[in-house]
């Protein structure tokens, strides 16, 4: 499997925003994700780091 969790790191911490997201498209400041179930979700900000060994990927709010 190839899917990642994706979190988002605010103040040090990670909350968990999506699990097994297949898809990430970034677009005009924002970035489009669907997990394996169908589920979407738009987040406003950027990709901070992606993990693939750990199946994470984590995003940031725009500053």
């Amino acid at each position: 499997m190839c899917e990642a969790n994706a979190y988002i790191y605010k103040d040090g911490k990670e909350d968990l925003y999506l699990e097994n997201v297949d898809v990430l498209i970034p677009e005009g400041g924002r970035i489009y994700l669907r997990n394996l179930f169908g589920e979407q979700k738009t987040f406003d900000g950027q990709v901070k780091e992606i993990s693939l060994l750990r199946h994470k990927i984590l995003l940031e709010e725009k500053k």
